[in-house]
């Protein structure tokens, strides 16, 4: 199950209560205060863990306590401090605080880590306000409670290069040709529910990560259709690769389809369409769709490939083309 929207309580540990105690002894003549602190609470942290894509592990607890503080003893014995709480979520997760509507943290990468809900403090003994006109102290603190906050956990996928598109488009079809992914492909829209990933080879020792994303229709940027569920992701991919369905089942035009998923983008996010762009006529083993990509190529004044995952026709082009584009946007950075 793939989950990348969770909302969730967290609370840090509360400290330990100080301890009220007097040193009693056989052959102590003169005894004291030896209450010792309590131990603090545990914190609660996030940590980006690599290998997981999803926030299906957390989606069905709610409710996340990290331990509490022991209290603390007689013989000036410090209380147990009480056990962090990590939990394990993707890199690319976004932290945000729900009543607040913050962005709280932003995990990008693989170890990244923040304490979100911090452990209160254990309250000091009476051993710690012995003064000279208090020589028997008998109050104590009793711990500080830990921090709690509700939280939304949005989750970003991070991906070299991304498959945009309308729906039908052919991107799952090229990415289980490209890579070893396996999403779902049917002839009807919306086929692609959530991002799928696949690792394509460029070479012995290179290789990058290819995001089939969920289509997109007109509207997308206020929530038609998978809308933000595609934006979402997309604002991640470094390189996007657009497909064009050179013969659409509804026989709408092939270049306006291009101008709807361009202007989706420019609506959403400056920065989104701004970002380098493969574009390639897919399905090119129908006939016509040489036409396309020629009407496409002169509109667009710039090269645009004609590819097909049946046939294989074009895809190492393609493949080339994003290695190019990534390494040339590494170098911009």
């Amino acid at each position: 199950m793939f989950v990348d929207r969770v909302t969730i309580f967290v609370k840090g540990g509360d400290g330990g209560r100080g301890c009220l105690s007097f040193r009693r002894g056989k052959y102590v003549p003169k005894g004291g205060p030896d209450g010792g602190d309590g131990g603090d609470g545990g914190d609660v942290i996030l940590r980006a863990v690599a290998g997981t894509d999803s926030l299906a592990e957390i989606v069905n607890r709610k409710h996340w306590y990290a331990d509490k503080g022991a209290a603390g003893q007689g013989s000036n014995c410090y209380g147990r401090q009480g056990r962090d709480l990590v939990i394990a979520v993707p890199p690319g997760t976004v932290i945000y605080d729900r009543d607040r509507g913050h962005i709280l943290r932003d995990l990008t990468g693989a170890g990244d880590e923040v304490v979100i809900a911090k452990g209160g403090k254990g309250g000091r003994g009476n051993r710690a306000f012995v003064s000279s006109v208090n020589q028997a102290p008998r109050q104590v603190e009793p711990g500080q409670p830990g921090e709690e906050r509700w939280l939304v956990l949005e989750l970003k996928v991070i991906a070299d290069a991304g498959l945009i598109g309308l729906p039908n488009a052919g991107k799952s079809t090229l990415l289980s040709r490209l890579s070893h992914a396996h999403p779902e492909i049917a002839d009807y829209p919306f086929t692609t529910k959530h991002p799928h990933l696949g690792l394509v080879r460029l070479g012995q020792d290179r290789s990058l990560v290819l995001a089939d994303l969920p289509g997109l229709i007109e509207g997308a940027h206020a929530g038609v259709g998978l809308g933000h569920e595609f934006l979402r992701h997309v604002e991640r991919t470094r390189v996007l690769t657009h497909l064009v369905e050179p013969m659409p089942a509804d026989g709408s035009d092939p270049l306006q389809n291009y101008r709807v998923v361009r202007r989706e983008l420019e609506l959403h996010s400056r920065a989104l369409a701004e970002k380098p762009e493969v574009v390639a006529v897919s399905k090119a083993e129908l006939p016509g769709s040489e036409e396309v990509r020629a009407r496409l190529e002169r509109e667009l004044g710039r090269e645009v490939l004609a590819i097909s995952a049946v046939t294989g026709q074009g895809l190492a082009k393609l493949v080339g083309m994003l290695a190019e584009k990534l390494s040339e946007e590494k170098a911009v950075v």
